[in-house]
């Protein structure tokens, strides 16, 4: 007979997520042990293996977690119906509102998947795709311009991930700028500079 899910299953596997994803971001895969993770957790390495056999599985759950949560975020915030300028605007915000908080599991996609089988990764790329067609969608109807004869809508659509993806690097709550603020700066200047990409 299999067992049955303790009824806070969920609460602690999400608890053992985020204690993971902050061993890695400071210990970095290779020194991070599942040990280290277990005493972070606050749960016996025992529980910790009833919970991911391995540290390729926890990389994995962090990563697909922290996307697929990106990816509700997203859609939640997106208005097919409003002007294309504004969409973008809003998908930005969600993004980096998104982000808020979870720089630890942002580094372990970043530096993390190179550990994970091919069917892992394809799975990641997979929700990776549908969340950049949904900006480069937006992009492209900002500028048609950019999906005619040369290739650069990805170009510019990657360039704006860039802005946002390593806005963990630098911004600081108390800085300068909120989030929301930046958002409207990261917009603004792909809106005014893909007005000259040509």
């Amino acid at each position: 007979m299999a067992r049955t899910r303790a009824v806070d299953f969920e609460e602690k596997q999400r608890g053992i997520l985020s204690s993971a994803a902050a061993v890695f971001a400071e210990m970095g895969m290779e020194k991070a042990s599942m040990s280290m993770i277990a005493t972070h957790s606050n749960v016996s390495k025992a529980l910790l293996y009833h919970y991911y056999p391995s540290k390729d599985a926890l990389i994995f759950d962090i990563v697909r977690t922290h996307l697929s949560e990106l990816q509700s975020a997203i859609e939640a915030a997106d208005r097919p119906d409003a002007p294309p300028q504004e969409r973008l605007r809003q998908l930005v915000k969600a993004v980096l509102s998104n982000y808020e908080g979870r720089d630890n599991e942002h580094k372990v996609q970043l530096n993390g998947t190179s550990a994970l089988s091919p069917e892992q990764l394809t799975e990641l790329q997979a929700i990776e795709r549908q969340i950049v067609k949904r900006f480069s969608g937006v992009i492209r109807d900002i500028n048609p311009d950019l999906a005619k004869d040369r290739p650069l809508l990805m170009p510019v659509t990657m360039s704006l991930f860039g802005m946002m993806n390593w806005v963990y690097m630098w911004f600081r709550p108390n800085g300068p700028i909120t989030r929301d603020e930046y958002a409207d700066i990261a917009t603004t200047l792909i809106l005014e500079g893909v007005k000259a990409v040509k």
